[in-house]
C-alpha cells in the first residue's frame, strides 16, 4: 500500500493530497479509509511540494469599446448538461527569455474540461478567436443552446467575437466589471494550473513553458481526478455519463 501511494503521488507530480490519493486508490480497486491514507503519507513524508504565490492578474479591460453583454450566468455555474455553459478568460506568465506567454482556454462548466485553448506571445484577437472556432465545432450539436461567459475584456467586446457568437446562435454572457468571482470556475483553473506547474519552478523559456502548459492541460483533462466528479477526471466523467445515458 505504501508503494502504491508513493507511485500515485509521483505520477501526479507531487500534487495529490490524501483525499485525492484515496479516490485514485478506490478507482484502482482498493478501498482504504482516508485517515489511513493520511497516516501512511505522513509516515512516508509525502506532502505537496507546490505552493501558492500570486502574481499580478492580467487585465484586458480597456473600457467600453464594443458590446457589453448582460451577465446571463450570474454565478449559476453548475449544469448537468454538457456544452450548455462555457467560460473563458486570459492569463499571463513570465518567461526567462523575455516575452510573456498568454493563455486563453475555453472550459465546459459541466465537468471543468478544457475544450480548446490558445497560446501566444501577445494578447492578440487571434488568441481568443482560434480557440472559439474550435470550441464552436465541438458544441455545434449540443442538446441545448450554448452560453459562453467571459469578463469585459476588449477581446470579448470586439465585433468579430460578438458576430461569431451570433452567427452560431451562442448566447454571450459577461461578468460585472472588476468582479473575478463572477467567473470563478476559470479563476480556479488558473489557480490550479499555476500552483501545480508554474509557481515554485525556475522560469522557463517561452517554448518550454508552452510545452509544459500543453502537457498540463492534457493531464488535467484526462487524468487529474476531482472529488466533485466522483473521483474521475473531466474526460472520464463525460464519457461515463454518456455511457449511462446510452
Amino acid at each position: 500500500m505504501e508503494d502504491l501511494i508513493q507511485s500515485i503521488f509521483d505520477e501526479n507530480n507531487e500534487n495529490y493530497g490524501y483525499r485525492r490519493i484515496q479516490l485514485e486508490l478506490k478507482n484502482r480497486g482498493f478501498i482504504v479509509n482516508h485517515k489511513k491514507v493520511q497516516r501512511l503519507m505522513r509516515k512516508l513524508g509525502l506532502k505537496g511540494s507546490k505552493f501558492t504565490r500570486r502574481s499580478r492578474r492580467y487585465s484586458s479591460y480597456k473600457g467600453n469599446i464594443g458590446t457589453i453583454a448582460k451577465n446571463r450566468i450570474n454565478r449559476r455555474f453548475k449544469t448537468p448538461i454538457p456544452c450548455q455553459k462555457l467560460t473563458t478568460d486570459i492569463t499571463e506568465f513570465k518567461c526567462s527569455d523575455g516575452p510573456k506567454l498568454y493563455l486563453n482556454p475555453i472550459m465546459d462548466m459541466y465537468n471543468g474540461e478544457i475544450l480548446s485553448y490558445g497560446i501566444n506571445m501577445r494578447p492578440t484577437l487571434d488568441l481568443v478567436m482560434e480557440p472559439l472556432e474550435e470550441a464552436l465545432e465541438i458544441v455545434k450539436n449540443a442538446k441545448y443552446r450554448t452560453t459562453i461567459h467571459s469578463d469585459q475584456g476588449w477581446h470579448y467586446q470586439h465585433g468579430k467575437w460578438v458576430a461569431t457568437l451570433k452567427e452560431h446562435k451562442v448566447f454571450q454572457s459577461m461578468s460585472r466589471k472588476g468582479n473575478c468571482l463572477d467567473n470563478s470556475p476559470m479563476e480556479n483553473f488558473f489557480g490550479l494550473l499555476k500552483q501545480e506547474m508554474y509557481y515554485g519552478e525556475p522560469l522557463r523559456t517561452y517554448e518550454e513553458l508552452k510545452k509544459a502548459i500543453e502537457t498540463y492541460i492534457e493531464y488535467y483533462n484526462n487524468k487529474r481526478i476531482k472529488q466533485k466528479l466522483a473521483g474521475m477526471s473531466p474526460v472520464q466523467y463525460r464519457l461515463h455519463a454518456s455511457q449511462l445515458a446510452a
